[in-house]
């Protein structure tokens, strides 16, 4: 087989998906089983003005309410969403505190606490751009949207891979709200409550509060019978107030909080059988045996305020944001008890290791304020003005696993400012009743000052202060066109660029002293992407069927990746000279029926690191290497391979069948199920720390009665029991960490 196969292989296979969708199209249209429902319209704010999906020239997916509610019912955290949208995948080594996002492949591993990902998250109209920020619960939203591709014209900070939107419910000017609560294995329970209403004349409120807790389930056979761990409690509340004395102003408070009390990721050493990806032989999911603590805690609170002035032809809206978070995640990194060379054993590792890390102080200020125009006839537009900051300090410590009491023996911290401004533009002109085209600019200019220092060193002396200050500025642009090719169906083209600035790292527990300083603390330089999408979205068969197809192609320019832990047990930043992808995306929703819904995401997912010189260190613990080996012992070649954690395909696939009985009520039937194929954990490829393909299902079956305001439900998540190993620690043995376990059980919802 030639080099240049694969390529083409991909090519025929993304033409013929494009061409099975042109040729389904004609025949969609024809007209179906009179009885079904029509499709509701799904408003998006992609372009920071409410618009019809099918009129976006992005591709986007969205998940309402009842979807959501379906889904976290056990209780799980954000990466729930992994897989349930084209093209996304969803880790963390760090538990439920610090979810990694990656968008058609793009996305950052790195664990460190100051990092920069590719894929921004917005909440209710804020970035929120610490990692951990972003593991805030997901409860009375009204809407999650996901934008694939550079958003930097509008949303700014860190977007060339794209942007997920969460947009909590509002304050209602009449008396509502509702009940939910279910139980199920593990001591699973999971309480939502929301009162809304009017407070005065003018005023109306919201409160909504989440309760999330599941009992220690798994026995630490360490330290005798008993379960130890995997448990955690977790509650989150949001108040929110909506002033409208007129119809020209209007001012929406929100301020919210989350405290989580719990496990911090659980590595299990030896998981991994030799000279495979699969589980050693033995392995329980329900045992571990660790010599080290495993804690972790968290504390958020954060507000903002939304006005908008309705200024006659034009509206102004100021968006300003107060993030603050607190955290502390303690591990047995090295996920065993017994300790011998060479392993390969379950729950055997080289060393102990056992570390923390902690964000004692966090402060995040944003303000935005944007004018836009309306109703301008053929021509409408938006401009206006960003401003970020960020100041965080990082603790990072180390525990001496085998001496009495465990006591500290080592003490790193880390210090970071950012600031970034930002003004941007945009605009949309009707060039004939069927083309419209669109546009928009933004510079924006960043700057970080970073110290990092070793106080105490576990291994080694102490190093001193080392400060770096990355700044850089870019202009980040798009231009699209939608072309109405009928009153069902529109085709689009969009051409993107995404910038994201430069990145430090700098964990210097374990480092060598002896380096030189820029190899001590790394700094990755300015990233790019320019990115090509075209596609059709389609309202069909007497607007019964949604469809959106989307073929897409990327090149990163200086992509930021993160090399971490291997034989060396080091992180630092790299840049890779180029990185490639191209796919496909396909978003589909359909009444089949009156009684049978049913919706259906796909995406393939191409992508490439393309770099001859670009080398990492591999595993340390044992693993099978497939890369070719660099010049520096240790070291292996990544040119060719594909990114970390991104796997080529992703499907998912719900479906609802809903029965009316008597005056109001029905028996209903859901079901959802979310495939990925395999992915490579690191940088590197090995046999071992790649994870295999993951299918997972849910379940849910129920009774709803007085028009929905009463339901009751079991469920089931995670219903084939699948067991996966999701990610691992490659610098200590074949030590992995696992996907979520089968849960079962009961719900209630009142609504009034």
């Amino acid at each position: 087989m030639s080099p240049a196969t694969p390529s083409r292989h991909r090519r025929l296979r993304l033409g013929v998906l494009a061409a099975a969708v042109g040729l389904a199209l004609p025949a969609l249209a024809q007209d179906a089983t009179p009885d079904a429902p029509e499709l509701d319209a799904i408003t998006v704010t992609a372009q920071r003005r409410a618009e019809n999906i099918q009129d976006v020239p992005v591709a986007i997916t969205t998940i309402d309410r009842e979807k959501l509610e379906v889904l976290t019912a056990s209780g799980d955290d954000i990466r729930l969403l992994s897989g349930r949208l084209p093209s996304l995948n969803i880790e963390s080594s760090f538990g439920r505190a610090f979810p990694r996002f990656y968008i058609r492949g793009l996305g950052n591993t790195d664990f460190d606490l100051n990092a920069s990902q590719p894929v921004s998250l917005v909440y209710d109209g804020v970035v929120q751009e610490n990692p951990i920020l972003k593991g805030y619960p997901m409860f009375d939203l009204d809407q999650i949207e996901m934008d694939r591709g550079p958003q930097g014209t509008l949303f700014g900070r860190n977007t060339p891979a794209g942007v997920i939107k969460f947009e909590s419910a509002r304050p209602e000017s009449t008396f509502g709200g509702y009940g939910r609560i279910g139980y199920g294995s593990h001591g699973t329970l999971n309480a939502e409550g929301v009162v809304t209403g009017p407070i005065g004349e003018t005023v109306s409120g919201r409160l909504s509060v989440l309760h999330q807790q599941r009992d220690d389930y798994v026995d630490n056979t360490f330290n005798g019978p008993g379960d130890d761990l995997e448990g955690y409690r977790e509650t989150a509340a949001r108040g929110q107030l909506l002033f409208k004395p007129s119809d020209t102003f209007e001012a929406l408070l929100n301020l919210h909080t989350r405290k989580l009390d719990g496990t911090a990721r659980l590595f299990r050493a030896g998981i991994i059988r030799p000279g495979s990806n699969d589980l050693i032989s033995g392995f329980d999911r329900d045992r571990v045996s660790i010599d080290g603590r495993n804690e972790q805690t968290l504390d958020q609170f954060g507000g903002n305020l939304r006005m908008r002035w309705d200024l006659g032809r034009v509206s102004l809206h100021s968006i300003t944001g107060y993030e603050s978070v607190e955290t502390y995640s303690r591990g047995d990194i090295d996920g065993g008890s017994v300790y011998a060379f060479p392993t390969g054993a379950l729950g055997v590792a080289l060393f102990p290791s056992e570390s923390a890390d902690g964000l004692p102080h966090h402060k995040q200020y944003s303000q935005e304020f944007r004018v836009e125009s309306k109703e301008w006839g053929r021509f409408d537009w938006q401009a206006g003005l960003f401003w970020f900051n960020e100041k965080i300090d990082v603790d990072s410590f180390s525990y001496d696993t085998l001496s009495p009491g465990r006591p500290q023996n080592g003490y790193a911290r880390q210090t970071q400012d950012n600031t970034a401004w930002a003004v941007f533009a945009s605009g949309d002109f009707d060039a004939t009743d069927r083309l419209k085209l669109r546009a928009g600019v933004r510079y924006t200019d960043d700057r970080k000052d970073f110290t990092a220092e070793r106080v105490v060193g576990p291994f080694g002396p102490p190093i001193a202060p080392i400060t770096v200050h990355p700044s850089d500025s870019d202009v980040s642009w798009d231009v699209s066109a939608v072309y109405k090719l009928s009153d069902a169906v529109n085709v689009y083209g969009r051409v993107a660029k995404g910038f994201r600035a430069p990145s430090v790292q700098g964990r210097l527990m374990f480092a060598d002293a002896t380096l030189p300083a820029d190899e001590l603390v790394t700094v990755a330089d300015t990233e790019t992407v320019i990115s090509w999408e075209g596609g059709v979205k389609a309202q069909l068969w007497d607007n019964r069927l949604r469809l959106g197809f989307a073929l897409y192609r990327y090149a990163v320019d200086n992509q930021q990746l993160s090399a971490v832990g291997g034989n060396a047990n080091v992180a630092r930043l790299v840049n890779a000279d180029k990185t490639i992808g191209q796919g496909a995306e396909l978003d589909l929703q359909a009444w089949l029926t009156d009684h049978l819904f049913v919706t259906l995401g796909a995406s393939y997912n191409d992508t490439e690191i393309q770099d001859r010189n670009l080398v990492v260190f591999g595993c340390g613990g044992g693993c099978t290497m497939r890369d070719p080996a660099g010049a520096v012992p240790g070291t292996y070649r990544i040119d060719g391979n594909a990114l970390p954690q991104a796997p080529r395909n992703v499907y998912n696939l719900t479906a609802r069948y809903g029965l009316p009985v008597g005056n109001g009520g029905e028996f209903y039937a859901y079901t959802d199920w979310a495939y990925r194929s395999q992915v490579n954990f690191f940088l590197y490829e090995s046999t071992e720390f790649t994870g295999a393909s993951l299918l997972e299902g849910g379940l849910r079956v129920g009774y709803s009665w007085r028009n929905g305001d009463y339901d009751v439900a079991v469920y089931g998540r995670n219903i084939t029991d699948e067991t996966a190993i999701v990610g691992g620690i490659d610098f200590n043995n074949l030590t992995g960490f696992l996907n979520e376990p089968r849960t079962v059980g009961v719900e209630f919802k009142a609504r009034f």
